[in-house]
């Protein structure tokens, strides 16, 4: 009697061995956004008073990685970005620039999240917001920024969220959450 065995293709070996990496690598990222801090800011918009809170790793890897931030209490009337940026002084004080990949409307680099409720979804890296204010996305961090600085050395950086480009001046939504790179 003869036996048909199936012999792996190259393709499904490849596609193991894809699996296998990537599991490492979540299980990698995970470990590593294990440590995280909380920043959290109150503000009145109007007559309505956010209790703004943002949750992000404080440390990630130099060369690079993808993390996932969480925020809750934020206005769903206004958008928000949530990325990586220079900070110079307290949340509110000044607007953080330059940021990790810039605005990323193509969704190439994913170092920025755009979080809105009229336009979230139809855009790459974009979301709604979900109740109370709530989001979770995750963005690509890295040490050097496109313009050459290092955070940590030339540059403080954290993970920001700030007002979306329809109220850029808008200081009031700005939290930062510190990170350091190693």
């Amino acid at each position: 009697m003869l036996t048909m065995r199936a012999v792996p293709s190259a393709r499904t070996s490849a596609r193991a061995a894809l699996a296998v990496a990537a599991s490492a690598a979540l299980t990698l990222g995970l470990a590593t956004s294990a440590s995280a801090a909380t920043s959290t800011r109150t503000i009145v918009d109007g007559s309505t008073t956010y209790n703004l809170s943002v949750t992000a790793p404080n440390t990630a890897a130099t060369a690079g990685q993808v993390i996932t931030v969480t925020g809750s209490g934020f206005n769903t009337g206004q958008g928000i970005y949530v990325g990586l940026c220079v900070i110079d002084g307290a949340p509110g004080v000044n607007k953080p620039t330059p940021c990790l990949g810039g605005q990323d409307e193509d969704g190439s680099t994913g170092a920025s999240h755009w979080v809105n409720n009229t336009f979230g979804g139809m855009f790459a890296n974009s979301s709604k917001f979900g109740t109370g204010g709530t989001f979770t996305v995750q963005i690509y961090v890295k040490a050097t920024l496109d313009d050459g600085s290092v955070c940590g050395d030339d540059v403080t950086c954290a993970i920001v969220t700030r007002a979306d480009h329809f109220d850029t001046n808008d200081r009031k939504y700005d939290v930062h959450v510190p990170i350091t790179f190693q």
